[in-house]
């Protein structure tokens, strides 16, 4: 009986101690179940801040997009230079550093300009001298005899522009019939008459003053044509836009695009190029939304020191086949400065440069707010290599060498320093999301053609002069906002090439739309002709400013 009483006990203290063990195992499965949930929401506290710290950056970035400077210039800051120098503490913050030579520049003492005179100021005004007779006769006689006083010389007293208000005039051509005076009583009278020069546009009234004002008014002046149309309302006469798109649309496809594919053709010679690309909208496209975004291209000259040649050309899409397609022609081993697009990758035939102002810009971005010298940030650090590659171009430039000594500066000057920028990004571990995360991930994708601009001392290091050709149609376009259709569109771009040609070359460019719509070429105008109604030909010069006179 005894016996059986252990034996119950102990098998109650077996249960108890199974009992025991598992509920010590349930609680092992629940604090590790508690800490994998504990972790995980430490992970998720930690992915929640990753991405606040991020938004609070990219906030800290709207802000100074929307309230700060636009301007790339960055001041001078004290120590820039130091990371080129040698550095006082053992440990280098880069791995093998570089020491570029200082290209010293004798730094010109400029005073304060002076003042320019009205002869100076209004060089290119005609002048009308107008002589002044307020005095009456009584002041006119002697104070000391009461004789009447006769003049005895003139003196200039002061200056004025005077505006003349804009006008427009209507011409009627009359034509003269000559008759021949000895055939006129026989049964075969003979008559001529004098046609004149036939129209602008066939069967209106439009003149070449005319729409070289109205081009000169929406291309150069950025004014719309329902602007236009109320301006001429005021000067009495209702000209409707469709008209005056109309014309614009006939003008540039009858006499204008020769000599756009004239300046293509010269282009396409070229060995130094530089493209940049923008979108626009045109309503009627075929298969398409009005809302679809549509593209304009500039392709151009590169600093070459050739004369400039510049062209926009629009297309449906930014797909690179219609790059590809533009410069179809070009020579094998042509250098392309162009941006960051993947499109121009289907360029080929070209060596294609990488434009140093888009990975400051990228880099500048991700410098957080109020660490601009804060040279421990990587941001920092990246944006002065790329501070030092411009010093030596601006140095550069400042000697006026031949590309020959610019090849030999670069590769002596520039080449570490690139060299030095490609380790030190390699030497990047952004955090993922960050602003510099995007930074780095820009550079990376065109680390093989960041040292292309030095095979070259004629190729670009930035793309700026590409984004101030495209400035003025990107102006324009926050005007005139849309084109209607894609005869306007092509007809824009054509318009848009003269507009800009005869800036590069200092002409005015309604006299030189005009003088274009004087001349009236056409598809059999031969290379001769249309070389000298190109803005560089001495003729296109002299007739452009007999205009002005």
């Amino acid at each position: 009986m005894a016996s059986t009483a252990r034996d119950i006990q102990f098998k109650e203290l077996k249960d108890t101690i199974s009992q025991l063990n598992t509920t010590i195992h349930t609680q092992n499965d629940l604090i590790t179940s508690l800490q994998k949930m504990l972790e995980e929401r430490n992970a998720k506290d930690d992915e929640k801040d990753r991405i606040i710290s991020n938004l609070q950056t990219q906030l800290e970035y709207f802000k100074q997009k929307l309230f700060g400077s636009s301007s790339e210039r960055r001041s001078d800051m004290p120590g820039q230079l130091n990371l080129f120098s040698g550095h006082d503490s053992e440990e280098e913050p880069f791995p093998e550093l570089i020491e570029p030579e200082f290209i010293e520049v004798k730094a010109s003492k400029r005073g304060r300009k002076p003042k320019a005179n009205y002869d100076e100021m209004f060089t290119n005004l005609p002048i009308h001298y107008e002589e002044v007779d307020t005095l009456t006769d009584e002041e006119k006689q002697c104070p000391a005899c009461g004789t009447m006083m006769v003049p005895i010389g003139h003196e200039e007293i002061r200056t004025e522009l005077r505006y003349t208000k804009a006008k427009l005039e209507r011409i009627v051509y009359v034509a003269t019939t000559y008759g021949c005076p000895v055939c006129k009583d026989t049964e075969d009278p003979q008559f001529i008459k004098d046609e004149g020069i036939p129209a602008l546009i066939p069967g209106g009234y439009a003149s070449s003053s005319l729409v070289s004002h109205i081009m000169y008014e929406k291309y150069a002046d950025a004014l719309p044509l329902y602007r236009q149309e109320k301006g001429f309302e005021l000067l009495g006469v209702s000209i409707s836009r469709t008209t005056m798109a109309s014309w614009i649309i006939t003008c540039s496809q009858n006499y204008l695009k020769p000599v756009y594919d004239y300046f293509h053709c010269e282009l396409l010679k070229r060995h130094f190029l530089m493209a940049d690309e923008t979108p626009i909208q045109v309503l009627k496209e075929p298969d398409r939304r009005p809302q679809s975004k549509s593209y304009i291209w500039l392709m151009r000259f590169g600093e070459d020191r050739l004369p400039p040649i510049l062209l926009y050309h629009y297309s449906e899409t930014r797909a690179g086949e219609h790059a590809v397609n533009f410069l179809k022609g070009i020579e094998d081993g042509t250098y392309a400065m162009v941006d960051g697009y993947s499109g121009y990758n289907k360029l080929k035939k070209i060596r294609r440069c990488c434009c140093y102002a888009h990975i400051r810009r990228y880099l500048i971005e991700a410098i957080p707010l109020g660490h601009d010298k804060d040279y421990s940030h990587p941001a920092v650090q990246g944006v002065l290599y790329c501070n030092k590659l411009f010093e030596y171009e601006r140095c550069y430039k400042a000697k006026e060498p031949s590309y020959k000594q610019v090849y030999k500066c670069r590769q002596k000057d520039q080449k570490p320093v690139v060299e030095g920028f490609m380790r030190w990004l390699d030497a990047q571990c952004p955090e993922k999301g960050s602003r510099m995360d995007r930074a780095i991930t820009y550079i990376r994708n065109r680390k093989d053609t960041l040292m292309t601009y030095l095979e070259d001392g004629r190729c670009s290091l930035s793309n700026n002069p590409s984004e101030n050709s495209i400035r003025p149609l990107t102006l324009g376009r926050r005007n005139w906002l849309f084109s209607d259709s894609q005869y306007g569109a092509n007809a824009s771009m054509v318009v848009y090439t003269m507009v800009e040609m005869a800036k590069a070359y200092e002409l005015h460019p309604y006299n030189y739309l005009q003088y274009l719509l004087d001349s009236r070429p056409g598809k059999d105008t031969t290379a001769a002709e249309l070389q000298d109604l190109a803005p560089w030909s001495e003729k296109a010069r002299i007739e452009c400013n007999k205009k002005s006179e």
